[in-house]
């Protein structure tokens, strides 16, 4: 899978919710992902998605790869060794840019000084650290919607017509730290043409309520690490500051 096809898969969903990126895009993201879309086209409008284009240029730079690379597009939506060398300088580049594509200075200042040692330059951490909604202001950062945001994965339960019932655990607020709590039953209306083939018994990654893609195992072991890595710098950096 190329990485514009993976990265319009994750952000399709929130283009249709006119959460994120140039209105209208979600068209030629599902004509790409199909197989159909011109690729150069769909990569620019990804790169109107104000929180996403920061952290791949970033990665992207780091690694001396382009921003659509498919490593580049895994590493922020699933996770692999390139999150790894981040340092706090690092990250507080991503926090400038962001705040030129909206972020409050406010919210640059305090998460700056906030910064936990190992920073990771992963969707589940910028959900948890910098906040849903946090750069557009399109979206409340609610416990709710984090959990829709994060990149998430499930075992498919059942299918019927339209629909997928995935088992999967939910993001939940303990003693002002952020984790993962039980497994339970969620629906999910699905589109068969975006995930031929899928059976009972198959894990897919979710993002704002949308089978974004069938993860292998070593995709569901990786975006399972780095997601509960995220969860654990961003409640070790914010849970002093009482904001958790």
């Amino acid at each position: 899978m190329k990485g514009v096809e993976l990265c319009a898969r994750f952000s399709i969903a929130t283009n249709r919710l006119n959460y994120c990126g140039p209105a209208g895009a979600d068209d030629l993201l599902a004509r790409t992902i199909l197989g159909e879309g011109d690729e150069k086209a769909a990569a620019k409008a990804l790169a109107g998605f104000e929180a996403l284009e920061p952290y791949l240029t970033a990665l992207a730079a780091k690694h001396g790869l382009e921003p659509f690379d498919h490593d580049v597009v895994e590493a922020y939506w699933l996770g692999n060794e390139l999150l790894e060398s981040f340092t706090r300088e690092d990250f507080q580049g991503i926090l400038d840019v962001l705040h030129r594509r909206g972020l409050p200075r406010g919210i640059v200042a305090r998460l700056g000084a906030a910064l936990p040692e190992r920073p990771l330059p992963h969707h589940a951490f910028h959900v948890a650290f910098v906040g849903v909604g946090a750069v557009t202001g399109k979206v409340a950062t609610t416990l709710e919607n984090m959990e829709m945001c994060r990149p998430s994965w499930g075992r498919v339960a059942e299918i019927a017509e339209g629909k997928i019932v995935v088992e999967k655990p939910s993001l939940a607020l303990d003693g002002g730290r952020l984790r993962l709590g039980p497994e339970a039953r969620a629906a999910y209306d699905y589109d068969p043409r975006f995930l031929e083939g899928l059976g009972k018994g198959d894990w897919v990654a979710l993002h704002w309520g949308w089978p974004a893609m069938r993860l292998e195992p070593a995709q569901l072991a990786r975006l399972r690490e780095y997601t509960m890595r995220s969860l654990e710098a961003a409640s070790e950096a914010l849970a002093p500051l009482g904001i958790l």
